[in-house]
């Protein structure tokens, strides 16, 4: 029991030993990622307009809050609106009067003719009459319903779900058929890269990018989430080049908010260790030499294989773990 104990140690100790988990620095080819600028955008910006002239005297929506497809912005009121429904309506009734007098007119004419007292042409224009009175009343009516509908066309709906970004007016303003209300962002956040023309031929749909913390500084140890290149876009602008990408959890940015995005731009050399490799002690990264001795370092950006190692090393150092 003891021999086997000893044994199990001594393979322990040889699997725990600095030249099993001893690593040479080589050089190898990675992606040359650049750090550009990125906004956070939405994919789509949506427009509340007013459908109808009048006043608002309801607005239930400010700047930032959320708003789901249907829902009402904003409610604009038009006073012409009932005084027409009214004036149409006593037109209704006076029409609906005539028409009644000319059903009466056509009746007493047919019952003379049987007998001959009226002529032919008489009868004719009885039932013109007639006609005349229902077309006028069914169009009068037809107007009616056009100014109930407008009436109902007052409220101001969401046209999607998203995040209220302007409403640039108050209650009490005066607005016009198709003036603007609310702004509105849509749910789906990207982010949008420019960058300069010399990097447009390393672009495409479908690319990998790594998106730093929020804000522009930049902090040690920080974790990078990755992104994917939605779609970049074929026309230059002033020199740049225009790209969309997809990045999950921007839900909680401001929209127009900038951070910073690693893009790859080509391939370059570069000196890789495991990142298990690479401590860190007092804010300062350490590696540690095949002979004992503690080196200080420089680390860039992971790559595959490990991470990067910008200085205090070369190439053909054997590196342990700590």
């Amino acid at each position: 029991m003891i021999r086997m104990t000893a044994a199990a140690t001594l393979l322990l100790a040889g699997f725990l030993s600095p030249a099993a988990a001893q690593q040479t620095v080589t050089r190898q080819q990675v992606d040359d990622r650049k750090a550009v600028i990125a906004t956070v955008e939405p994919i789509r910006e949506l427009v509340a307009r007013a459908r109808i002239g009048g006043t608002i005297v309801a607005l239930s929506v400010r700047e930032g809050d959320q708003v789901a497809a249907g829902d009402r912005i904003a409610l604009v009121v038009d006073p012409k609106l009932a005084l027409q429904i009214q004036a149409l309506e006593s037109r209704i009734q006076a029409q609906s009067a005539a028409r009644e007098q000319a059903q009466i007119d056509l009746n007493r004419i047919e019952q003379l003719r049987t007998s001959g007292t009226v002529s032919q042409a008489q009868l004719d224009q009885a039932r013109t009459r007639l006609n005349m009175a229902e077309r006028t009343y069914l169009a009068l009516r037809s107007d009616r319903e056009v100014v109930e509908q407008q009436s109902t066309e007052g409220g101001v709906l969401a046209p999607a779900s998203g995040r209220v970004l302007k409403v640039p007016v108050s209650v009490g303003s005066v607005v016009l058929p198709g003036e603007t209300i609310a702004t509105l962002a849509t749910d789906n956040y990207i982010l949008r890269l420019q960058l300069p023309e010399r990097h447009a031929r390393f672009m495409k749909a479908g690319d990998e990018i790594l998106v730093g913390s929020r804000g522009l500084q930049q902090q040690d140890q920080e974790t990078l989430r990755p992104g994917r290149v939605r779609l970049v876009y074929p026309q230059i602008d002033q020199g740049r080049v225009i790209a969309d990408a997809e990045v999950d959890g921007l839900g909680d940015f401001f929209v127009g908010e900038r951070t910073r995005v690693y893009v790859t731009t080509g391939k370059r050399d570069a000196l890789v260790v495991p990142a298990d490799l690479v401590y860190r002690r007092y804010g300062v990264s350490y590696v540690k030499l095949k002979d004992g001795t503690e080196v200080v370092v420089q680390p860039g950006l992971p790559v595959d294989g490990g991470i990067e190692i910008l200085s205090g090393l070369n190439e053909g150092d054997a590196v342990v773990r700590p």
